[in-house]
This record gives C-alpha cells, structure tokens and sequence, in this order.
C-alpha cells in the first residue's frame, strides 16, 4: 500500500465516520420530537451504514482502521510497521476532530463546543471495554481475506452494540476524544474521556494477549493486508 495514501485514506475515513455519527446524531434528536430511542436508531443505522461503505472503499487503501485501538492490535500482530502505527494514530484523531467540525458546520451550529453530555460510571466503563473488545474480536477473527465480509461484519457488529452496551458503544479512542468536542446527541463530557479510553486500550491489550493464545503474531513489517 502506499504510505501517503493509506494515512490520507486514515484521515478521511475517520473524519466521514464522525460526519456520520455526530450529523445523524443531530438529525436524529431533531426529528424524534424527544424520543430517545428514536434518535438511538437513527444514529445507529446510519453509523453501521456509514461503516460499510467506507470499509469497503477505503479497505483497499489502508486497511481501513478507523481507529487506534484496532491499529496497535494490528501493529501487535505484525499486520501493521511502528512507521505507519505513528502515522495513523495522529491522522485517526486529527480526522475525527475535523470530521466533528464539519458536521457542526453542516447543522449550522458553533463549530467549537465542549460537550456537556455525562457518561460517567462503572456501568459506562465496563460498558467500553466489552465494546471494544468485541469489535476486535469481530476484525481479527472475522474472514480477514474477504474485505466485502468483513465490512458487513463490522458495520452489524457496531449498529447492534449501540444497543446492548450502556454507552452506546464508542469503542474506538479517537472517537473518544472528537466527541468530547460536540454538545450534541453524541456527545460525551471531556472528564468522563479518560474512563472510556482507559477501558478501550485495557481492552486492546486483553484481545492482544487472547489472540497470541489462539495463534501466534507474525512479528514482521509486513503490512496489515486490505
């Protein structure tokens, strides 16, 4: 893959999963007349929508992380060099913050906000680290050979866990942090931040240690296969 490609594909990528996530978010508790689960829904289908699409467009050019949590599994296998780990991660969070932006931008809201939206407890935590425990163990021990299967995988897995998780299933820290930064349906308070990314790398390292059980980590530079 090429290195400029791929981290351009890594920016973009999380910069339209966050349009998605925070717009429909928006949308969804404007049209639901102030019913919750209605918002819920819409956010989610258009979150698990999103994430097909952009799996299965942008796989071929990075990988398609999305997400540091699924990038230090990979770079943990051997699927991913320390020179592209360290250029995906920035490119991770610097496009999820511009994709928070543009959605503001899109709804005609103030571009900078700090949320205000509490998730706050074990039950939030907890929450968290099975999130994003499961959507690791969906990639690495989905069809990895088969992009078309595992952007379904991936995108049912996320659009159900919005609903079985108590927080909505964030799983992902650079996500974490973008949505510290809207006061809108999807967002989460900056104190609580910490918590969920705490959860969601405990839960990297978990699924690193159960993989090596299951099979051993190609220790290469090879790159993560799209």
């Amino acid at each position: 893959m090429n290195s400029r490609a791929a981290v351009v594909a890594e920016f973009v990528g999380t910069a339209v999963l966050l349009i998605v996530v925070v717009g429909s978010g928006i949308m969804g508790e404007k049209l639901s007349a102030g019913n919750a689960a209605i918002a819920l829904l819409a956010n989610s289908l258009a979150t698990a929508a999103g994430l097909y699409v952009l799996i299965a467009t942008l796989g071929p050019v990075s990988g398609a992380s999305f997400n540091p949590a699924v990038s230090f599994v990979l770079w943990q296998r051997g699927l991913l060099s320390s020179r592209r780990l360290a250029a995906y991660v920035p490119a991770q969070v610097i496009g999820a913050v511009a994709g928070v932006w543009i959605a503001h931008a899109m709804f005609g809201l103030p571009i900078l906000q700090a949320s205000e939206k509490v998730r706050s407890g074990f039950a939030q935590g907890f929450s968290e680290l099975i999130a994003t425990s499961g959507l690791l163990a969906t990639i690495f021990l989905g069809p990895r050979a088969d992009a078309r299967a595992m952007a379904g995988l991936v995108a049912a897995y996320i659009g159900g866990a919005y609903w079985f998780t108590a927080s909505t299933s964030f799983a992902n820290p650079a996500v974490t942090i973008a949505r510290t930064l809207t006061d809108t349906f999807a967002g989460i308070r900056p104190a609580d931040a910490p918590m969920f990314i705490a959860a969601q790398a405990c839960a990297a390292v978990a699924v690193c240690v159960v993989l090596r059980m299951l099979s051993p980590a190609t220790r290469t530079n090879s790159e993560h296969p799209s």
